[in-house]
């Protein structure tokens, strides 16, 4: 990881929910927050920027105790959700606010404003009021305005949340050049598991106050350490299953399907557990088999197929083919096996 930069490690009571957050991040990272709506993500950033104050813990930032310091003296940038620009605002009033507030003198004010017009190709619209704007161009005046002071971190609640599909790629695409590009330390806020993996550098999965792994994008995909974590960053099987260990070896016993062997990686112990399969890793087989069942789902996505796969009473498992794929249809009976290393035990109390 990069040099630490901000370490937080706070609690904050509200009356039926609690915020319990320690993690660190590196200086010019990008950090990503992911979880379900109301799960604390945007509550811890109003505690890093100062908009609410912890009831214990501190917040560090470049080596300055930020706990007690009022949200303007902490050079922290925020886009907000809605982005939360002034109305009566020109492109230009926006971006120079923060700039006013710091009392710059005004030649160095029009040369920081100059140049982040120019940075978010927002030249031809600096005249122009808010309300003129797209969704796409109230964003670029948001991002530019949370820059013009030169913060130490930036702040991005949601910033993509209210455009439609194609624009939020595009967008997120240029915020990562320019966060590349210009190095500022980012913590970004999203529900969309899609941004999540594709944005962070690192990134923290949360769930009722609670941050539940912390990681980069492919270990937490690849190797997670809760159910939570396994169904909410991208979909996957969960099937119970009993192991039994034996010089080395791993006999896995899963819920409705047959018995396999796999090599010890992690000292498991004996004892009960959920065996994850992530739906692209299972393929179809006419050889041995550990699952057999009947196609009850039959998706066509373009690029491939999502198929359901009943193989007990009340359970169903989940699997992407490619398009090549040929022959299938409703109510066939098909034979299942997870590709060579792409199986995940997580304990069952974990």
């Amino acid at each position: 990881m990069k040099k630490n930069f901000l370490q937080i490690d706070v609690e904050k009571n509200y009356p039926g929910f609690q915020i319990q957050a320690d993690l660190t991040v590196g200086e010019g990272e990008f950090f990503s927050l992911v979880g379900p709506s109301g799960c604390g993500k945007t509550t811890l950033l109003r505690l890093i920027s100062g908009l609410e104050r912890p009831d214990r813990g501190r917040i560090i930032l470049a080596g300055s105790d930020l706990t007690a310091v009022s949200p303007v003296e902490r050079r922290i940038g925020f886009v907000f959700q809605d982005y939360a620009l002034f109305p009566h605002l020109t492109v230009t009033g926006n971006i120079e606010y923060g700039l006013r507030v710091k009392r710059l003198p005004g030649s160095q004010r029009s040369a920081r404003v100059k140049e982040l017009l120019a940075l978010f190709e927002l030249e031809e619209l600096r005249k122009r009021s808010i309300q003129e704007l797209s969704g796409g161009e109230r964003q670029r005046v948001a991002l530019a305005r949370a820059l013009a002071p030169e913060p130490f971190l930036l702040l991005l609640d949601e910033p993509f949340s209210a455009l439609d599909y194609g624009l939020r790629r595009r967008l997120r695409r240029e915020l990562r050049d320019l966060q590349e590009r210009l190095g500022f330390t980012t913590i970004f806020v999203t529900h969309q598991q899609e941004e999540a993996l594709s944005l962070s550098e690192r990134l923290a999965v949360m769930n009722n106050g609670r941050i539940i792994q912390m990681g980069t994008a492919v270990e937490v995909y690849n190797n997670p350490a809760h159910p939570f974590v396994a169904k909410f960053l991208g979909d996957a099987n969960l099937i119970p299953c009993h192991v039994e260990t034996t010089a080395g070896k791993l006999t896995i016993n899963p819920q409705a399907g047959h018995s396999f062997l796999h090599p010890a990686t992690r000292g498991e112990e004996p004892g009960t557990y959920l065996l994850m399969i992530r739906p692209e890793d299972l393929v179809i087989t006419s050889g041995e088999a550990i699952f057999e069942g009947q196609l009850i789902t039959l998706e066509y996505l373009g690029y491939g197929y999502y198929l359901e796969v009943k193989i007990a009473k009340e359970l169903v498992l989940k699997i992407n083919v490619s398009k090549e794929q040929q022959g299938l249809h409703k109510g066939q009976f098909l034979k299942l096996t997870p590709k060579k290393g792409k199986i995940k035990l997580i304990p069952i109390n974990s």
